[in-house]
Order: structure tokens, then sequence, then C-alpha cells
């Protein structure tokens, strides 16, 4: 069983969600693939991980840059998809990157010699905690914002809400 809870941001609400004492999940309202990773039933409840992912959430929305390595992980997802959401944690708060660039270092550490940057670009957008692993740092090779599973509003206001050079 999983437990949610809401968040009033200025992004609009999230809902996150923990599986016994990991993050689990971490969505928009309205996200593309919103629980798709979650297999089981999502109730309604408190958890020690959810009121440490809203206060890091406090943080990380008043302008600080709370490290994600803070927060036990769990995202569900094939080893290529865990591969792509470990790397976009090691893209700097208020820094981006390519979808192009992303590949690059995905075929780097699955030691293969090319990544095509739409596989990457579906493993970004498949991320079920959004946010806190920064898939909204992502960018098209001619730096133009595309596809964020959260609108691109909010992927807007979450670079300028980092300080990214756009």
């Amino acid at each position: 069983m999983y437990l949610t809870s809401q968040y009033a941001s200025p992004v609009g609400e999230l809902t996150l969600c923990s599986q016994e004492d990991r993050l689990a999940g971490l969505w928009l309202k309205d996200q593309k693939y919103f629980g798709a990773s979650i297999a089981g039933e999502m109730v309604p409840g408190e958890s020690p991980v959810l009121a440490q992912a809203r206060e890091w959430l406090d943080r990380y929305f008043a302008g600080k840059q709370p490290d994600p390595d803070e927060l036990p992980l769990a995202p569900a997802g094939t080893p290529f998809r865990q591969t792509v959401w470990r790397l976009l944690l090691q893209i700097p708060s208020g820094q981006v990157m390519t979808y192009g660039q992303l590949a690059w270092r995905t075929a780097e550490a699955l030691g293969r010699p090319s990544m095509s940057a739409q596989a990457v670009g579906s493993a970004a957008g498949h991320n079920p905690i959004s946010i806190i692993i920064p898939c909204h740092r992502l960018l098209g090779a001619d730096g133009s914002l595309t596809g964020y599973a959260g609108g691109l509003e909010r992927k807007l206001w979450l670079l300028r809400h980092e300080g990214a050079d756009l």
C-alpha cells in the first residue's frame, strides 16, 4: 500500500506518495503518467518520508537548493529509466542540459557507443518524482523548452525559479 498526501506549491497542487520509508512519487496536478509507476493501491495518509519531502519542498520553493540525496527516493522503473533518472539528479539547480547531452551521458553510463535522445526523453517523461528528480532541467538541442509531462508553463516557472540562464 502507498500513502499519499497533497502539497500546495507555486506551480499547483502536488501529490506525494510513499511506500514504507521511501518516496515513490511526486506528481503535479494533471501530470502525464500520474501514478503510472505505482503498482498498488494509493490511499491518503501520512508518513515520516512524506513530511520530510514537504519540508524539502518548502526549502526549494523558498529559493534554497536542497540536495535530493537528503531524501530516500525509490522511483519504480526499468533499469534504463533508473539510469536516466540517476543522471538527471546530477544536473545542478539552475543549470540545464539538452536531451542530446543526457543521451550521450546515458550511453557512456551504459557502456554503449550511442543513445537516442528520444529514448532518454521518454525516460525523463516517465519520471515519477518530479521536481526532486529534475527532469525540468532538460532542453531541446536548440535550447528550446520542450517535453515536460507537467506542462511547459510549469517547466519555465521552475527553471526561472532556479535562476537558469535561458
